[in-house]
Formats: C-alpha cells, sequence, structure tokens
C-alpha cells in the first residue's frame, strides 16, 4: 500500500490582508503628501515674508533718510517761491511732459497760527509739505482695495549736498534773469565733477536755487549746456512743468540779479551762490494694467517718479510739532494745514507703513505694518516736551 505524501497549500496572503496592506500603505502615501505640501507652504509662507519684509524696510528706509534731511540748507523756514498779483501758483510731483501725479500738488496757500499774529502763506516751499489724504496717482482708484483706504503723501525739499554746486562761481548772462553761467573752479578739485556731468551733473527739470545780495530764487533747469567743458550755461524759461520760473512777479529769478549783470566771473562780479534742490515727493500707484499690484512712488524735481517698492497698501504720517503762537507741544497732528500749523514747526515725523506679500499663500495674503519716526533736525528746534 503506497502512502501518499500530504499536500501543503500555497503559501500567500489573503484577500483580505491584501486590503489591509494597501490602506495602510495609502494612509503612509497620503501623509507624506500631506506633510510634503505643508513643507511647501511653510517655505512660500517665510519667503512671501522675508521678501515682504524686504521691500518694507527698503522703502522705510528711503522715506526716513529724505525726511531726515527735511529743509537742508534752506533759508530759516523755507522758500519764498514767485509771488504777487502777477504770479500763480508753482507745482510739485510733475514731470517735463506736463503729467502731474497728485491731484493736489500746489504749495501751501492761507495762514498759519492759531491765534493771532496770524501768517499769511503763498506758494511758499516749506522743508515739509504733508499731503494728508492726498497720496494716491492722479487719475487713478482714490483708495486702495486692500484697506479701502486713501494713504497719504508727503513732499519733502532740501539741498542737495551731493553735489558741490557752490564751488562754482555763477553769474547772470543778462538783467532778465533767464540764463546763469556756471564757471568751474579753478584749480578744479578731483573730486568736483564737471557741471554737466552725464550721471550727477545738472539736467533739465532740474531746481535751482540762487542766492545774491538781493535774495533767494528758486529756478527749474529749462535747458543746460557745458561751457568751457567743465562749467555750463543754464537757461530759465517761464511755462517750466513745475511753474517756478516766472519772471512777471516778485520772487523770482529776475528780482535777484545783481546790478551792473552782465559781468563775467572775476573779483569785480557780484557774488552769485548757486545750489541744487531735491524736492521729493511720495505716493502711492495703482497701475492700470491688470494684475498689478500697488506700488510706492519716490518722485524728484521734475523728473519722472521712480518706483521704490511693491505692494505698499497704506502709507500714513502725523507729525510732532510745536504751536509757534501758544508755545504748545502739538503731538500726532494729521493734516496741520488743516489746523492752520505752519509746517516749519514741524519737529518729528511719524510714518507708518503697511505692506502685503506679493503672492497669495493658500488663498491668503500676509499683511506687515512698519512704523518710525524721524526727527526733521533741519526744521525747528522748538522743544516744549517736558
Amino acid at each position: 500500500m503506497t502512502l501518499r505524501p500530504a499536500q501543503r497549500k500555497n503559501d500567500g496572503f489573503s484577500i483580505f490582508e491584501l486590503i489591509i496592506a494597501m490602506a495602510l500603505g495609502l494612509l503612509m502615501l497620503g501623509a507624506a503628501n500631506e506633510l510634503f505640501n505643508s513643507a511647501l507652504k511653510t517655505t512660500s509662507l517665510v519667503s512671501n515674508r522675508a521678501e515682504m519684509q524686504q521691500n518694507a524696510r527698503a522703502a522705510m528706509d528711503l522715506i526716513s533718510k529724505d525726511v531726515s534731511m527735511a529743509g537742508a540748507g534752506l533759508p530759516p523756514g523755507g522758500i519764498q517761491l514767485p509771488s504777487g498779483a502777477a504770479a500763480t501758483l508753482s507745482r510739485f510731483a510733475c514731470d517735463q511732459t506736463g503729467v502731474c501725479y497728485l491731484t493736489t500738488n500746489t504749495y501751501p496757500v492761507g495762514t498759519v497760527g492759531t491765534t493771532p499774529p496770524t501768517t499769511a502763506v503763498s506758494n511758499f516751499m516749506f522743508g515739509i509739505v504733508p499731503g494728508f489724504g492726498k497720496g494716491m496717482k492722479a487719475g487713478g482708484p482714490t483708495t486702495i482695495a486692500a484697506t479701502n483706504r486713501t494713504p497719504d503723501s508727503i513732499t519733502v525739499s532740501y539741498v542737495d549736498f551731493g553735489f558741490p554746486l557752490n564751488q562754482f562761481t555763477g553769474a547772470f548772462v543778462d538783467m532778465t534773469g533767464t540764463k546763469l553761467t556756471l564757471t568751474a573752479p579753478v584749480p578744479q578739485p578731483a573730486a568736483t565733477p564737471n557741471a554737466t556731468d552725464p550721471g550727477v551733473g545738472i539736467k533739465v527739470g532740474d531746481l535751482l536755487m540762487v542766492q545774491t545780495g538781493n535774495g533767494t530764487a528758486v529756478g527749474e533747469v529749462s535747458a543746460v549746456s557745458p561751457l568751457a567743458t567743465t562749467g555750463a550755461t543754464v537757461t530759465f524759461t517761464n511755462g517750466d512743468a513745475l511753474n517756478v520760473n516766472q519772471t512777471g512777479a516778485s520772487n523770482s529769478m529776475k528780482q535777484i540779479v545783481p546790478a551792473g549783470s552782465p559781468i563775467a566771473p572775476g573779483p569785480a562780479a557780484p557774488p552769485v551762490t548757486v545750489v541744487r534742490l531735491l524736492v521729493v515727493t511720495y505716493y502711492v500707484e495703482v497701475p492700470i494694467i491688470a494684475g498689478t499690484t500697488p506700488r510706492l512712488m519716490r518722485q524728484v524735481n521734475g523728473n519722472p517718479p521712480q518706483p521704490v517698492a511693491d505692494n505698499v497698501i497704506d502709507m500714513q504720517f502725523s507729525y510732532d510739532m510745536c504751536d509757534p503762537v501758544n508755545l504748545v507741544a502739538c503731538a500726532a497732528i494729521r493734516d496741520p494745514l488743516a489746523g492752520n500749523l505752519s509746517p516749519g514747526q514741524i519737529h518729528k515725523v511719524n510714518i507708518q507703513l503697511m505692506t502685503q506679500s506679493l503672492a497669495a499663500n493658500s488663498g491668503n495674503t500676509q499683511n506687515m505694518q512698519l512704523s518710525t519716526s524721524v526727527s526733521a533736525r533741519n526744521l525747528n528746534y522748538k522743544d516744549t516736551y517736558q
């Protein structure tokens, strides 16, 4: 009798075991995918926030630098631009094509001082011109959609100490004050560039402050050409983009021409000192291109504005100042001109800047607000804080 060996079952997994294994595997893959997505989101979050901070801090640094220089080199209190019955208001934040970038862009007119004696001002260039609620580009939206607020603008004026134009000898060509020659010093220091240097020299749209024994006046450069290679001949023509050249008005360039002009530069020539002014305006622009984000713009003299930072969704200023009549310290004044307070009494500017991340993270954007205070050291030295 032959015995047949017992038949063994084939080794393997049951269908139930395979289902459990597949379910566990899918759970592990899902967890790994979720972890990977979370890491990507975190990386994007950190990257967006870092970029947002860089934009905000770069913009804040530039604004703070200009504000800290406000009034530097100007006559005490500021400069009287063309005035009188024949004068019209001068402008800022305009370029040579005739485009003006703010709806309100003329120098203050009215009275300053809360109680008598008040001071009347008209077409007066202060070191700081506040622009409460006037910080949006003309012709664009009136508010920023992200905040539903209208940002402020600010315009600051100071002498350009980076270009030693005062080392050049100035002389008026005629009694109209429309043409001025600038002769380089002899010998010319190696560190002093030519007056028409392509990088830092005088250009059309620049503002020059000219001082003689008859007073101080400002002119916008309408044309400039080299003079003896190192110097320059500068022309101030009426009808300039900033409406500064007004020969028929008081306090114009014509009014300060020294008697006896023209006289060739030399020992007998009346002293004429010339420096370049920087009139800098900050405002927010929302480009009309679809998908473009708001951006902070910086505009200087009569030149085209340049972008400073993207996704700036709010910019607010307030001013600490001293009431010159009552000698009362005023803190965080949003609109000094509305309260008849003189911008010349500002001694501290409080700046708030809000930016938004350039890209949304999981459908959400990030906002960040920076605040700082800057001493306008060249405006008001009086401080009644106790």
